[in-house]
């Protein structure tokens, strides 16, 4: 039997993959961020054609994944959806448990998203205006949707009651905790409407003025290394730690269910992004499970 036909070994257990796919600007990536939280092995932007070897790739050898997300959309141009039911039956053959998992918004709530976050659309390069891009994609993911095993409608959702939707609708069970988000953002676009504390960061030493980091965020490691070498960061976020360790177990026995603690600095680029992830690292690294971040300039 050739490698490309050669089935999954078999396990106690089924592995289990699930397909995300949906509008750009639907939720996805939070959606994929939550189950990679939850110990998923997650693929983003996969030409679908190439799911049926990602599965048995990522699936067998030495150190399987018992779980496994990938995400599916129209930024891969190549990909003719149409095809999606054999490529499905291809993974069942594999012998895995699989979900297909379509996010739906509203044209409306779409377009308010496009003009809040001032992203473009992937098939607005194309020289289309954003309502066309928006209506050829539904064309195009239209055969997702109709062969989705669920379909999850984001256009009344934050991203904490997505998250929330996700772990409870896709049946991943975790033990129910206060979500506590971490958001940065740009001061020149607003603050963000749902957050509970609000750090200010433009005091702080600014990686802009350097041009080789400039293209970068706080996410990228050479961003980091340049924000932990100054003392007046460190300070700041030592302040931090230090509020949110003392207060988050007060949020965590009241009614609420989130929690969002946000960071703002002049682009929403390299010092709200690295204070955010800072931020939630430290409090996964503590024992939550329930913990996001969400860089609302970069997403």
């Amino acid at each position: 039997m050739s490698e490309a036909t050669a089935p999954v070994p078999e396990s106690p257990s089924r592995p289990a993959l699930i397909v995300l796919s949906g509008l750009s600007g639907s939720g996805k990536s939070v959606a994929l961020r939550t189950l990679e939280d939850l110990d998923f092995h997650c693929a983003d932007n996969l030409p679908a054609a190439l799911l049926p070897d990602f599965v048995r790739r990522a699936a067998s050898g030495d150190d399987p994944h018992p779980r496994l997300a990938v995400g599916i959309d129209v930024r891969n141009r190549m990909t003719s959806f149409s095809d999606m039911p054999q490529w499905l039956a291809a993974v069942g053959a594999l012998g895995l448990d699989h979900k297909l998992v379509f996010f739906d918004t509203s044209d409306q709530v779409l377009l308010k998203r496009y003009s809040d976050t001032r992203r473009r659309h992937p098939l607005s390069r194309s020289g289309l205006a954003l309502a066309d891009a928006i209506a050829l994609e539904r064309r195009l993911l239209a055969p997702v949707r109709a062969l989705a095993d669920l379909v999850i409608d984001t256009s009344e959702l934050n991203v904490h009651q997505l998250r929330r939707q996700v772990i409870t609708d896709l049946g991943v069970h975790v033990t129910p905790r206060l979500s506590v988000l971490f958001e940065s953002f740009a001061y020149r676009r607003g603050l963000p409407a749902d957050a509970d504390f609000v750090f200010d960061a433009r005091a702080l030493p600014n990686p802009h003025w350097d041009a080789s980091l400039r293209p970068l965020s706080g996410r990228d490691s050479a961003v980091r290394d340049f924000l932990d070498a100054q003392p007046e960061v460190q300070r700041f976020a030592s302040q931090i730690t230090e509020f949110v360790d003392a207060w988050l177990p007060n949020f965590e026995g009241g009614t609420r269910s989130y929690l969002t603690i946000a960071f703002g600095c002049t682009g929403g680029r390299h010092r709200s992004v690295y204070l955010a992830e800072r931020l939630a690292r430290h409090v996964r690294a503590g024992g939550r499970d329930d913990v996001l971040t969400f860089h609302r300039e970069l997403e």
